[in-house]
């Protein structure tokens, strides 16, 4: 994985289920994952390895879903040598609602 997500960037999501009773419009999404036509918007953690957050695979945004993900199968993604899943460095924290991909 390029650009790891660091010990602070982690330590600032919620907790699983912290934020369920919250609008989904309302979430925060801390973290943007990618590769190719792939986005993960993570919203909680379970401060191990599992995030919760809205994913759109191979930019089939009519299929896209809220659901869970383990940091470590994100970072076994690979396509071909050398490409690999990347942690968004100019992410900045905003609503879910405030992503223009994740529908609300």
């Amino acid at each position: 994985m390029w650009n790891e997500p660091t010990k602070e960037q982690l330590k600032k999501i919620p907790r699983l289920y912290a934020t369920e009773d919250l609008p989904v419009k309302e979430k925060l999404v801390y973290l943007h994952f990618f590769i190719g036509a792939s986005d993960w918007y993570i919203t909680e953690y379970d401060g191990e390895d599992i995030f919760f957050g809205y994913a759109i695979l191979n930019g089939d945004v009519e299929m896209a879903e809220w659901g869970y993900v383990s940091l470590a199968d994100l970072k076994s993604i690979r396509i071909g040598p050398g490409i690999e899943v990347d942690n968004d460095l100019f992410w900045k924290v905003r609503k879910a609602s405030e992503v223009p991909r994740i529908k609300v």
